[in-house]
C-alpha cells in the first residue's frame, strides 16, 4: 500500500490518527522513511481542507488517510467543498476488517459499514474497497488518474484493515506505474471554436467572465492578451485567480456588464451569480445583461453533473456552447482570435480599441471611487474592513505574497495589486473552511518562502481552532490577521431580513449570532497553540505596526503568527 500511494508521487499526506489504518501507518513511517511527509492534524476537517489549500496553491494533489466511519463522517464537509470546488485528493480511508473472525470486539463492529464509500459516494469522483493484496496497485493508480482527470475532484478507497496487516507469503509483482499516466485534456471541436472565436471578434462590446480557467496559471497570461485582441472587459468569478485586478479592462464594478453584446464565460459553472442580481429579501432575482445580449460558454457545462448535489446551479440560455478543457481550449481561442483580427481593417481596429479605452476609464474611475470610500471609513472604530485590507497590503507589498481564500469583505480585490497567477487561490467557500484551506496554502508555499497571507473571519477559524497547532508543529509560516466583527454577521442579516419582513423586533437579530460576552481571546489562543498572537486591536492606529511586527516574525523567524483585530461588521 505504501509503495502504491509513493508511486502517485505525493509529497505529503494529511492525516488524523487511527487504529483502523495503523498498518499502513507504520508502513509510511518505517518502511517507505515518512514518505509521503506525514502532516498531523487534530481534525479531519482540518486534513481535508489542508489537502483541499495544497492542491490549490500547487496544482499537484495531497493524499489524506481518514479513520475508518467515524474519521470519514467527521471529514464529510470539507470532501464535499472540495468536491465542488474541483480539487483534486486521494482520501485513503481505514476500513473494517471485513472478515468478522479478524474484527476486534466492539470497536471495530461499530466503526465499519457496508460499504464504507457509500457515505461519501455522492460528493467523490470515484470510491473503491479492494479486497485482496494485488488489487491495491491498480486501484491506487485508478484513483490517482481519476481525481487529476478534469474536471478533478475527491476520490475515496478504503484499505481493509486486516489486508493492511496480512503478512505477504510471496513478492508482490507492481505494474508499470507510468503507464497510468493521467491522459490528455479534452480538446475543441475546431469549427465549434471557430465560432466562438468569430463570434468574440465580431461583438462590439463584449466582456469574458472566468470561472476555473485559472486553475492553470498559463491562464493568467492568455486572458490579458485574448481581452486586450478583443477590447473586451473582464468580470473575475474569483473561483480562481483568473485577471489582474489592476489592468485597464478589469471590468469589475463597472457598467461594462450591463452594457455587453456578448458575455463568454470561461469554465464558469454558476453563469447566474455573476450576472444577476438578488434581493435577498424577497428572493426574487433580476438580470444585469441587457435583453439582446448574445451567450457564449466554454468549459465543461454537464460533463461530471452530480445527481445528488446542486452545485450545478441554474441552466442558463445560451447561444453557443463549447465543450471543452480550457487549459487546451484557450490558447487556440486566442489563435483564431489573432487569425481574425490580422484580417480586420483599420476602422475595425479603431472601434475595438475605443471600447478597451472606454472600459479602462470605467476601471479607472471605479477604483478612484473604492480608494475614496476606503478613505471615509479611516478612522472608524471598529476598525473598518477598508482599513484592514490596507493597513494588511502596506505591510506585506515589497514581499513575494499570497492571498489565501478571504478578502475581507472583497477589499483586498479594491486595495491590492494582484498581478502573479499565484497572488490567490480563489476566494473563501463557506463557514468552516477557510483556516484549514489557508495552511494548505501556506504549505504549498512554504519551500518557496512566500509570505501566505489570510484575512481570517472569527467565526470560521472558531470551526477549527486547533488547526493552528499543525501550522506551528510542522513549521508552516503564514500571517494570520483576524476579520473578527464578533458574530456570524451573514445571518445576523438574514433574521434583520426577517424581522423586517414579519413586523417582530430587529433588535433581537443578535440573539444566536453574536460571538461576544465573552469574546473570544484570539491572540492568546494562537500564543497558546505555539504562535506568535498580537492584539486584539482595537485602535485604527495601532493596526499598522500590529501587523509590520507580525510579518517581521513570519519572515524572520519562518513561524505563523496571528493578530487580532477587532473590526466593523462587514
Amino acid at each position: 500500500m505504501a509503495d502504491a500511494v509513493n508511486a502517485m508521487g505525493y509529497r505529503y499526506v494529511a492525516l488524523n490518527p487511527g487504529a483502523s489504518f495503523r498498518g499502513l501507518h507504520d508502513s509510511l513511517v518505517n518502511y517507505s522513511g515518512n514518505r509521503p511527509e506525514l502532516i498531523q492534524c487534530l481534525h479531519e476537517n482540518v486534513a481535508v481542507g489542508i489537502a483541499h489549500g495544497y492542491a490549490k496553491a500547487s496544482g499537484e494533489p495531497m493524499a489524506v488517510i481518514l479513520h475508518n466511519v467515524v474519521g470519514l463522517l467527521h471529514g464529510a464537509m470539507a470532501i464535499y467543498y472540495a468536491y465542488i470546488d474541483r480539487v483534486p485528493m486521494m482520501i485513503l480511508g481505514g476500513a473494517g476488517p471485513m472478515a468478522l473472525d479478524k474484527r476486534r470486539a466492539n470497536i471495530d463492529w461499530i466503526h465499519s459499514a457496508n460499504v464504507q464509500g457509500n457515505a461519501v459516494r455522492d460528493y467523490t469522483k470515484w470510491d473503491d474497497q479492494p479486497a485482496s493484496i494485488k488489487s491495491i496497485a491498480p486501484t491506487v493508480a485508478r484513483g490517482h488518474r481519476v481525481a487529476m482527470i478534469e474536471p478533478q475532484g475527491p476520490v475515496y478507497i478504503a484499505m481493509d484493515g486486516a489486508l493492511q496487516e496480512q503478512r505477504l507469503t510471496e513478492p508482490v509483482e507492481y505494474p508499470n506505474f507510468e503507464r497510468f499516466a493521467v491522459p490528455s485534456s479534452i480538446g475543441a471541436d475546431e469549427k465549434a471554436l471557430a465560432a466562438l472565436a468569430r463570434m468574440l471578434m465580431d461583438a462590439r462590446r463584449p466582456v469574458i467572465i472566468p470561472g476555473y480557467a485559472g486553475r492553470s496559471p498559463e491562464a493568467f497570461g492568455l486572458l490579458v492578451e485574448l481581452a486586450e485582441l478583443a477590447g473586451a472587459g473582464v468580470v473575475d468569478s474569483h473561483h480562481r485567480l483568473n485577471f489582474p485586478n489592476r489592468h485597464p479592462l478589469n471590468a469589475e464594478g463597472t457598467a461594462a456588464l450591463g452594457e455587453a453584446d456578448l458575455v463568454l464565460f470561461l469554465d464558469v459553472k454558476d453563469m447566474e451569480r455573476p450576472t444577476k442580481t438578488t434581493d435577498y429579501t424577497t428572493r426574487k432575482i433580476t438580470s444585469r445583461l441587457a435583453p439582446d445580449v448574445k451567450i457564449a460558454d466554454l468549459g465543461y457545462n454537464d460533463l461530471a453533473i452530480s445527481s445528488w448535489t446542486h452545485d450545478f446551479a441554474s441552466l442558463e440560455e445560451v447561444d453557443l456552447q463549447v465543450t471543452a478543457d480550457t487549459t487546451v481550449a484557450l490558447p487556440r481561442l486566442l489563435e483564431l482570435s489573432r487569425e481574425i483580427a490580422a484580417e480586420e481593417n483599420p476602422a475595425r481596429r479603431a472601434e475595438r480599441e475605443a471600447q478597451a479605452a472606454r472600459i479602462g476609464k470605467m476601471h479607472e474611475e471605479t477604483w478612484a471611487g473604492w480608494q475614496r470610500d476606503a478613505e471615509r471609513v479611516w478612522d472608524a472604530t471598529p476598525i473598518s474592513t477598508a482599513r484592514l485590507a490596507a493597513e494588511v497590503w502596506d505591510a506585506v507589498k515589497d514581499h513575494d505574497w499570497v492571498l489565501a481564500p478571504g478578502t475581507a469583505s472583497e477589499w483586498a480585490y479594491r486595495i491590492w495589486d494582484f498581478d502573479r497567477p499565484y497572488r490567490h487561490v480563489g476566494k473563501t467557500l463557506g463557514t468552516g473552511t477557510q483556516i484549514a484551506i489557508s495552511i494548505g496554502t501556506a504549505l504549498a508555499h512554504r519551500d518557496a518562502g512566500r509570505l501566505v497571507v489570510d484575512l481570517q473571519p472569527d467565526g470560521d477559524l472558531l470551526f477549527d481552532p486547533q488547526a493552528l497547532w499543525t501550522a506551528a508543529y510542522h513549521q508552516i509560516p503564514m500571517l494570520v490577521v483576524m476579520f473578527n466583527n464578533r458574530a456570524y454577521y451573514n445571518d445576523w442579516l438574514h433574521q434583520e431580513r426577517m424581522a423586517n419582513v414579519r413586523g417582530t423586533p430587529v433588535e433581537n437579530a443578535y440573539l444566536g449570532m453574536e460571538i461576544d460576552k465573552p469574546a473570544p481571546d484570539f491572540a492568546n489562543l494562537a500564543r497558546s497553540f505555539g504562535w506568535h498572537g498580537e492584539g486584539p486591536v482595537t485602535d485604527p492606529a495601532d493596526l499598522g505596526a500590529a501587523v509590520r511586527r507580525a510579518v517581521d516574525v513570519v519572515m524572520k523567524e519562518r513561524r505563523p503568527a496571528l493578530v487580532d483585530v477587532v473590526c466593523q461588521y462587514q
